[in-house]
């Protein structure tokens, strides 16, 4: 067994263990609050991690695409592929995310191992893990709200409009640069091109779920608004009656 499988296979199992240990410390929650605390911490984890390499451990990765990996690099990949394991798992026996979603950790486990077999374009999935991960606070914070009856509150409308904002310049027009420097590059190799392709084409399928409830949330909001202003403006008059 290689060195790599080996880490993976223990940060696969570590990420197991923690989720055991949720659901033992939080066992009225239910399983999907408890892998949705996992999902919170690795991609909080995987944001600072992926963080820390492109802002200051580089290279940059619209500029230098196709270097070879780095310790640290690895690093995250690895951590970050064991989550995916154990969330594609997870979700599969449990049955509670779309094949959208399935495709996303699909071909985040293959580009992953992908970038590990080869041993280059490591600071590209990186970027994507940062890009991909930056959201994912605020749709697991989302979710919480939901279940514990807090998400029609101001608090939740705050949750919907960042996670929208940041999904729309992280994934569509920062994923966009990202994917045009990968492409003019002549360093990354024609598989990892592809690879970059297909994850900002899966963006795009997000971003065609995200778009129309943002306008139907928008929509209701600006009713409510409406609704509210029409009222204050009916009492207004009736006071000047009186």
């Amino acid at each position: 067994m290689s060195p790599l499988m080996l880490a993976v296979g223990v940060c696969l199992a570590g990420w197991i263990a923690l989720y055991a240990l949720l659901c033992y410390a939080n066992g009225t929650c239910g399983y999907e609050w408890n892998c949705r605390l996992v999902t919170l911490f690795h991609g909080i984890l995987a944001v600072c991690i992926t963080a820390y390499i492109g802002y200051i451990d580089g290279p940059w990765p619209f500029t230098n695409p196709g270097t070879k990996n780095s310790a640290l690099q690895i690093t995250a990949m690895v951590i970050s592929l064991g989550y995916f394991i154990f969330d594609m798992a997870w979700c599969v026996y449990f049955r509670t995310e779309g094949l959208v979603m399935l495709a996303h950790h699909t071909m985040s486990i293959l580009g992953i191992m992908l970038t590990l077999w080869l041993g280059e374009s490591g600071i590209e999935s990186c970027a994507v893990l940062f890009g991909s991960e930056i959201t994912n606070p605020l749709l697991q914070t989302r979710w919480f709200l939901k279940h514990s009856g807090r998400y029609n509150s101001l608090l939740g409308d705050v949750v919907d409009v960042l996670f929208v904002l940041l999904f729309v310049f992280m994934r569509i027009f920062v994923g966009g640069k990202m994917l045009y420097c990968e492409l003019i590059s002549p360093n990354p190799k024609f598989i990892i091109k592809l690879g970059g392709v297909a994850m900002y084409a899966l963006s795009w399928v997000f971003m065609a779920d995200i778009g129309p409830f943002a306008y139907r949330k928008s929509l209701v909001k600006y009713r409510h608004w409406m609704n509210r202003h029409r009222m204050a403006e009916v009492n207004g008059q009736d006071v000047k009656r009186d």
